[in-house]
């Protein structure tokens, strides 16, 4: 397929999520309506990045204040080519304040700035002050229509909206590369992925950061690097990069900090305070010399897990992290335990997670010189509360040694299905769809499986946006 039609493909894909979900005027929207999409990043307690996609070419600038329809500032304006992201910063903001913008923009030749919608973001929260984040499972919207419900996703991406959170975490297998056949994959291809799924968050994007955890199938991953530009990886990370604003090390966020050939810096791993709360993101599958889980183009999966690893580097600023945090909660999210597999506390005693190998012998000293601890003891030590987790496609709430492992639904499968199920032999498992809602405060966690069904599946006992788990945490 040609870049062109599939362009032309986002846009119907855009077109049919706005028409099933809105009653739309006469007439539709006006002509001078903004044809693009915007994606919050990297907020701090001064500053968010705003990633701008338009159809068309611009000139563009942004009006932001802390009450509805009163702007006090604006950024310089900017020009905008057509489908080429451009970032724009705004900054010199007041902490844990609410702020609401809008984007102003004239087309080529025009003298008059058109005014776009208003959108809203929240600085950095103060300890003490309470906050909502959303969090979602594997998307796959590259899957077809019997794996993948783009009415349901866009219902499930709507509701999170509605809870106003600070921010919304993915957790990985949201742009999935590996679909596309290693004789036809390029850099356009694989762009593409990360576009298509941009027109679906767009609904959500323009008022709630996103944070991107890396999953299997995104196969940004360093085994596949060849000391060229041309190879998955490489067009993977970059088109994140390109498409997502996600944080680099500095003085608000911590991370990542080793830059890679043709791509920079991976922003892979990184860590912020938000509140009372610590959040870290990791990753194995940049790090790790093996394939962590499916292999690009098929082939045998590794057989010594000991050899897939979240590396020396991470590993310490992971310990360093969770160390010196004095953060009363503190969350971790991956795509897996250890990458890969199936279930959660039934295989976080292995290999650099727990130390044993699969016969239940103790192999970490000698596998993982230099580390003083597997992940999960480390974890325990520092006082994690929640692990998070995807790839299993279900919603599961499991607890050892006092960390909660919480595996995240998948957010638009139109069966509601379990099919991981199995593999959790212990805690709280319920099928899809739908998200998680997490409401942090100085006094508890309170995490909440938020279920979504199509109008045509709704009954009694399937209602959309109902709760149908809570879990609440009381003690760091």
């Amino acid at each position: 397929m040609k870049r062109g039609e599939f362009t032309k493909g986002l846009r119907a894909i855009a077109f049919f999520i706005t028409v099933a979900n809105l009653v739309v005027a006469a007439g539709n929207e006006p002509a001078d309506a903004f044809d693009g999409t915007i994606v919050l990043g990297c907020p701090t307690d001064c500053c968010i990045t705003l990633n701008v996609l338009s159809n068309e070419p611009l000139e563009a600038y942004f009006e932001y204040g802390t009450q509805p329809g009163v702007y006090e500032g604006r950024t310089a304006a900017s020009i905008i080519q057509a489908d080429v992201p451009v970032e724009d910063v705004i900054a010199y903001l007041q902490p844990d304040t609410h702020y609401y913008y809008r984007m102003r923009y004239r087309r080529p030749g025009a003298n008059v700035f058109h005014e776009g919608d208003e959108h809203t973001f929240h600085t950095q929260r103060k300890a003490g002050s309470a906050f909502t984040f959303g969090v979602q499972g594997d998307s796959h919207p590259e899957r077809d229509k019997k794996a993948f419900d783009q009415a349901l996703y866009d219902l499930t991406l709507r509701a999170a909206l509605s809870d106003r959170p600070d921010f919304f975490i993915m957790m990985g297998d949201d742009f999935s590369v590996d679909t596309i056949k290693p004789d036809v994959i390029n850099a356009d291809s694989v762009a593409e992925r990360y576009l298509l799924q941009r027109n679906y968050l767009s609904v959500l994007s323009h008022s709630t950061p996103l944070f991107l955890v890396n999953g299997n199938h995104e196969q940004a991953a360093g085994y596949l690097l060849d000391g060229t530009p041309d190879n998955v990886a490489v067009w993977a990370q970059n088109a994140r990069n390109l498409y997502y604003p996600q944080p680099a090390p500095g003085s608000f966020y911590t991370g990542n900090t080793e830059p890679v050939e043709f791509i920079g810096l991976l922003r892979n791993y990184f860590a912020w305070t938000w509140g009372d709360a610590l959040f870290v993101i990791i990753d194995p599958f940049w790090p790790s010399p093996v394939p962590v889980d499916n292999v690009y183009g098929g082939g045998d999966k590794t057989k010594d897990k000991w050899l897939m690893t979240h590396g020396d580097a991470q590993y310490q600023w992971l310990r360093h992290t969770l160390g010196q945090s004095t953060a009363r909660w503190k969350f971790v999210f991956a795509h897996h335990v250890n990458g890969g597999g199936r279930g959660g506390v039934e295989v976080a005693d292995l290999y650099e997670w727990g130390g044993h190998n699969n016969k239940g012998l103790w192999e970490f000293d000698t596998k993982r010189p230099g580390w003083e601890m597997p992940i999960h003891p480390l974890m325990v030590q520092n006082g994690v509360n929640i692990f998070f987790q995807g790839h299993d496609h279900i919603f599961a709430r499991q607890e050892l040694d006092g960390v909660i492992y919480l595996t995240t639904p998948y957010p638009a499968d139109p069966h509601y299905a379990a099919d991981q199920a199995s593999n959790f032999t212990s805690g709280d498992v319920l099928p899809g769809s739908g998200y998680t809602r997490v409401t942090v405060s100085d006094a508890l966690v309170q995490v909440e499986y938020v279920r979504i069904f199509l109008p045509e599946d709704e009954n009694e006992t399937q209602v959309n946006g109902q709760v149908a788990y809570t879990h609440t945490v009381t003690e760091p």
